[in-house]
Parts: C-alpha cells; sequence; structure tokens
C-alpha cells in the first residue's frame, strides 16, 4: 500500500451539497412552461459571471477541498496497512494526527466555498431583482391591465427565491462534483482496477433512475410555481378589496375559491416533491448495492492476495466519494427543476417588450406652452372595440376644458392617451405643434400634473406624499402647496402634523383628505398642463366650495383637463366636450349647451331636480 500510495498523483476533493372598465390586474397570468432550459441557464450565467473574483477565487477552493478529500482515504489505507496491522502505535498516533489535519483544513475550505458561493448568489439574485424591477417600470399600464398584481409579485418574490436557493447551494458543486469524480476515478483504477470497475457497474443505474425521475417531476414543479403565483393573487385581491368583500358578504365565496386553488397548489408540490424525494432513497439503494459488491470482490482479491486490506479500507471510503457527488448532481438537477421554472418566470416577463418606449430622434422639454391638439384619434383597449372613435380637440394655452358623459363613454381614456398610459391607434395628438410619441415619455408626464379619481398615498409621511409632487421642494413649499389645497386645515389638527404617517394605502385617513392631499401633491408639481379626474368626488360639498377657489388660482395660465360628474363644478370651463359611446356629441362653453338644450342640458337639469 505504501509503494502504491506514493505514486498516487494529487487529485481533488468531494464538495458537499448543502370605476374604470379597463382597472389594472383582474385578469389572471399565462400559465409559465418550461421551454429552453439551456437557454435559461445560459442567461443565469451571464449574471453570475460579473463576478468572476469571486468565482474564480470558488474554483481555486474547490480544487483545494477535492485534493485534501482524496488525500484521506489514501492516509487511511497507509495506516492499516503500515501502522495498524503492524501494530506501530507511535507511528500510528502521528498518521492519525496527520488525518485529522487535513480534515480539518478540509472543513474550513468547503465552509469558504459554501461562504463565497452564497455571496455570489445573492449578488446574482440582487442584480436579477433590479433589472426586473426595472423592467416592471418600463412595461406600460396595459401590461399590468392583463395580470394580476399577486402573481406579478410571485416572480419578484417566490421565483426568484428558488434561483436563488439553487445557486447559493449547487453551483459550485458542479465543479467539485466534476473533480471528484475524475480524481476518484485515477485513484481508484491505480490502486485496484477490478475494484475499480465493480465501482462503475452501478453508474449506469444511478444515471438511468435520475433521468426517469426527473423527466416526470419538471412538469410538477411547473405546475407548483403556477399555481404559487396564483394563490399569491388571490390573497393580495382579498386583502386591498377587503372591505367590499365583506360589504356583499362574499367571505364564503372568497374563502372556497382560495381553499380551491390551495388544493391545487397543496396538490402540485405534494407531486412535486414525493416524486422528486424518491431521487435519494433510490440512490441510496443504489450506492448500497454497489459498496457491497466492492466489500464482497475486495474480499476474494485479499484472500488471492490481489488487494490490501489497507487498499479495501482505501476503496470503501472512495467509492463514498464516487457515488456521493454523482448523487449530488442528481439532486442538483432536481433542484434546479424548481429554479428553472422561477428563472423562465422572471425571464418571460424581462422579455416583454414595452409597447411605450422613447423613440431614438424623442427630445427633451422642460416646459410646455399648453397648445393640445387631439386629430382623428382613434383608440381601443381591445382590438375591434373601439372606445375613441374620431376625437378631434383643439385647446389654446391656459384654457380649461371639461370632458363630461355618462360611466364608460371615454372621458379617462382621452386622459390616458394624453399622458401616454396608451398609444392612439389611429390619428395624433399633439402638444406644442409636436407629436406627444415625439418627446421623452419621462419629460412628457413631468410636465403634466395629475389628480386622480383613485387617490393612492404611499407608507411614510403626509410630508413625503405630499412632496412626492415635486421631490426637491422645500418643506415651506410643501406646507404653502397643502393650504392651497385646503389640506392644511385638518393636517394641522393631527397630533404630528406633517410628520404623521400614512398607514399602507392610506388606510388611516378618509377618501376626502387623501384627496386632498394629492390635489396638494399636484399643486407643488406646478406643471404647465394639469388634470383633474374627478379630483373633489369624494370631498364633501363645503371642502369643495373651500378647495374651488384654490384651484382655480392653480389652473390660471395652465391648459387643464378637468373630468367632473357635478356639472356645476365646471360651469366657468372655456370649452366642455360632452361625450358619448366615445364620440365627442356637443361642444361649447356652459351657456351655449344650455341653449341647445341637448345631453347636457338634460344632464344638468336632471341633477338639480334630484
Amino acid at each position: 500500500m505504501s509503494q502504491q500510495a506514493a505514486k498516487l498523483p494529487p487529485s481533488n476533493s468531494p464538495g458537499g451539497f448543502g370605476g374604470h372598465p379597463h382597472g389594472r390586474g383582474r385578469l389572471g397570468g399565462p400559465i409559465v412552461k418550461a421551454k429552453d432550459s439551456k437557454g435559461t441557464l445560459k442567461r443565469i450565467w451571464q449574471y453570475m459571471k460579473k463576478q468572476k473574483t469571486a468565482l474564480i477565487s470558488a474554483i481555486v477552493i474547490v480544487f483545494v477541498t477535492t485534493l485534501l478529500g482524496l488525500l484521506g482515504p489514501y492516509f487511511i489505507g497507509i495506516i492499516v496497512d503500515d501502522y495498524i496491522i503492524p501494530k506501530n502505535v507511535s507511528g500510528t498516533m502521528k498518521m492519525a494526527g496527520l488525518l485529522a489535519v487535513i480534515y480539518i483544513a478540509f472543513s474550513f475550505f468547503t465552509w469558504m466555498q459554501s461562504y463565497l458561493m452564497i455571496n455570489i448568489s445573492l449578488l446574482t439574485i440582487k442584480n436579477l431583482r433590479q433589472d426586473l424591477f426595472n423592467q416592471f417600470q418600463a412595461l406600460s399600464i396595459k401590461f399590468f391591465d392583463k395580470r394580476t398584481h399577486g402573481e406579478l409579485m410571485s416572480r419578484v418574490t417566490n421565483d426568484i427565491d428558488q434561483l436563488n436557493n439553487a445557486l447559493s447551494q449547487s453551483v459550485v458543486q458542479i465543479f467539485s462534483t466534476i473533480l471528484t469524480v475524475i480524481g476518484v476515478l485515477i485513484a481508484m483504477f491505480y490502486l485496484n482496477p477490478i475494484l475499480a470497475f465493480v465501482s462503475l457497474v452501478i453508474v449506469p443505474l444511478i444515471f438511468f433512475s435520475t433521468k426517469f425521475i426527473i423527466k416526470y417531476s419538471r412538469s410538477n414543479f411547473i405546475k407548483r410555481q403556477r399555481d404559487l403565483g396564483e394563490l399569491g393573487g388571490i390573497v393580495e385581491e382579498s386583502i386591498s378589496g377587503l372591505e367590499v368583500i365583506t360589504l356583499f358578504g362574499n367571505e364564503e365565496k372568497v374563502f372556497r375559491k382560495f381553499s380551491h386553488v390551495n388544493e391545487r397548489l397543496r396538490n402540485s408540490s405534494t407531486q412535486a416533491e414525493i416524486l422528486s424525494g424518491t431521487l435519494g432513497p433510490v440512490n441510496n439503494f443504489i450506492n448500497n448495492l454497489g459498496l457491497g459488491l466492492i466489500i464482497a470482490v475486495g474480499a476474494l482479491l485479499t484472500l488471492n492476495e490481489m488487494a490490501t486490506i489497507g487498499v479495501i479500507a482505501a476503496f470503501v471510503t472512495y467509492s463514498r466519494q464516487f457515488f456521493r457527488p454523482i448523487n449530488q448532481m442528481s439532486t442538483l438537477l432536481n433542484t434546479f427543476q424548481a429554479a428553472i421554472a422561477g428563472a423562465e418566470r422572471v425571464f418571460e416577463i424581462m422579455d416583454e417588450v414595452p409597447d411605450l418606449c422613447d423613440s431614438e430622434k424623442a427630445v427633451r422639454v422642460d416646459s410646455f406652452n399648453g397648445e393640445v391638439a387631439f386629430s382623428h384619434v382613434f383608440f381601443g383597449y381591445e382590438k375591434d372595440k373601439p372606445v375613441l372613435k374620431d376625437i378631434n380637440l383643439q385647446v389654446k394655452r391656459g384654457q380649461t376644458v371639461a370632458i363630461v358623459g355618462p360611466t364608460g363613454s371615454g372621458k379617462t381614456t382621452v386622459i390616458n392617451l394624453l399622458t401616454r398610459f396608451y398609444d392612439v391607434d389611429s390619428g395624433e395628438i399633439t402638444i406644442d405643434g409636436r407629436n406627444i410619441k415625439q418627446y421623452k415619455i419621462n419629460d412628457l408626464r413631468k410636465n403634466i400634473g395629475m389628480v386622480l379619481q383613485d387617490t393612492y398615498l404611499f407608507s411614510g409621511t403626509i410630508m413625503e406624499n405630499i412632496r412626492y409632487g415635486r421631490l426637491e421642494a422645500s418643506d415651506e413649499e410643501v406646507i404653502e402647496a397643502a393650504k392651497t389645497a385646503s389640506a392644511h386645515r385638518f393636517i394641522k389638527h393631527l397630533p404630528l402634523k406633517y410628520k404623521t404617517m400614512i398607514s399602507p394605502g392610506g388606510t388611516n385617513l378618509s377618501q376626502g383628505q387623501k384627496q386632498l392631499i394629492a390635489i396638494a401633491r399636484a399643486i407643488l408639481s406646478n406643471s404647465d398642463i394639469l388634470i383633474l379626474d374627478e379630483a373633489t368626488s369624494s370631498i364633501d360639498t363645503k371642502t369643495e366650495v373651500e378647495i374651488q377657489t384654490g384651484l382655480t388660482n392653480l389652473m390660471k395660465g395652465r391648459t387643464s383637463f378637468v373630468i367632473a360628474h357635478r356639472l356645476k363644478t365646471i360651469e366657468d370651463a372655456d370649452v366642455i366636450l360632452v361625450i358619448h359611446d366615445g364620440v365627442i356629441i356637443e361642444r361649447g362653453n356652459h351657456q351655449e349647451l344650455m341653449d341647445c338644450r341637448g345631453f347636457y342640458y338634460q344632464s344638468y337639469v336632471n341633477q338639480f331636480s334630484l
């Protein structure tokens, strides 16, 4: 044994594994199917290779741990043949000490490679998550209209976490497995070719059992990720719409829907985990079968003096190191089933081409004069279902245009097109004589102030929420904007005044208070074009009168678009457009439309007769 061991070339180690009809988020996302596993892995590698130094360091450490792992069985054979059998106690103790040093070093470097790989994995996931979030910011509202918020959140959390788990546990082990298998094979064939061939007999069994189990478990992992995303969507909707669910007494219906999807998730998870879970026991059985063959054949060889007891002892340890990486590779591939399914769902979002983007010749703009024109504009949220039909409109600088009409007639759609939340199907919209598609989208929207019917406030203080309209504004400017919007009146009575924290979604404020803060935010933005989409719909009549003067002062010198159901609030508008079924059926000022005694007149009279 000692002569053979002296000639044994160095090798490598085992490594362990370780109100609007087109509101957002109401339709289910597409079912994700695995399409290109190799392509997905290549894209993951594009993120990982950005950390070359750390990866190279991890690979070097893998070489060291592999070498140390192979030296262990080698010295065990030496100790048995040259020290234990001859009963050399002092030599045995010295060699045992050397063996202890080898395994301590092996454990340390194994920890080092895990430490490096976890950092590589977390940085990779950080960059991937950042790119996914940036993609969300680039995509248009049209994209979000077709997917539930919970399903999208699942891609940022669950799917990326699956990939993180696979990267942190598996990537370095690929190199470790390859090096270990090669090193152990060289050592085993050098020590005893017959036993080496016996060890290889069970490799095909491991290969085919692994291939069979992975083939049938992959589809279940994909189903599990799909069901997990759908369940997240239900949870998100049930929480955000809790008041409506409770009001209409639909708790039982929502519970049944959740239970159905939850049960489906349990079934798909059970099938995925149970099927993949058989991989370990099956391979352990095959490994033990191989170990039994090695011991049986080794015993016969020892009796015929074709091998020593030390060689058999080394072979038993080497066989463990040989089969373990192969099993680990099987587990690695199995772990990657969930990771690849999740990564494909992430890359599916990242491959979405934004339907709204800046053209190559898009120009920067710091401010607008405020002249707006719609020319033969047609638009529909769905193909062959037009919402706006041949809209023509000329708005001069500083004019106030009121848009009225029944629900679903296309009033808000006009605003969505002006802000380029959507692009027209045909025709064009211009500001200051230039098609809005020729402006940088961010510049376009930065110069358009909006107060929407559905007010959204972020978690943070009232001061921070108002300042969202212009981030560089001073505290004094924020307070002045709040005073103009009549929001200061209720803010000053709060315990922490402008430092009062707003709960998620602004649930600790009334709808009217939230709308006042949104108006203050728009006032602070000091935009050249102003849009008020039912801006006072949630404010009581007394408060509405109080802020009307502030809104009037705000609109002076600015081109303003006002959508309102309370026709009394738009009597002073320069132009009133009446839209019905996507067509402008009347236009003029209040008095002109009243004199016509048409749709506007009937609506106005009906409001005051109620």
